[in-house]
């Protein structure tokens, strides 16, 4: 399975909602919460081409977006290969 890593915020409903379909596609993550750790958003909007929002979600070298994103993926039949690498 590919890495995946989220960038979050622990008030952040669409976070929640990400690591919801990742867990339930049994994918491990690494969460990054950027209310812990501030000096990690510039990084975020460096890797996510500007993007400030949260959740910004990576699954290998892949910059999937945010949750409407990663359920779009779930929709269109794509994410489990993309988990998958």
């Amino acid at each position: 399975m590919q890495p995946v890593e989220l960038y979050t915020s622990p008030l952040c409903g669409f976070c929640h909602a990400a690591k919801r379909l990742l867990k339930q596609k049994g994918a491990q993550f690494t969460e990054v919460d950027v209310l812990v750790e501030p000096g990690r958003r510039s990084e975020m909007m460096d890797r996510a081409g500007g993007r400030h929002t949260v959740p910004q979600i990576f699954i290998g070298a892949t910059h999937v977006g945010g949750c409407d994103e990663l359920y779009e993926l779930e929709r269109a039949g794509k994410l489990d290969s993309l988990l998958a690498g």
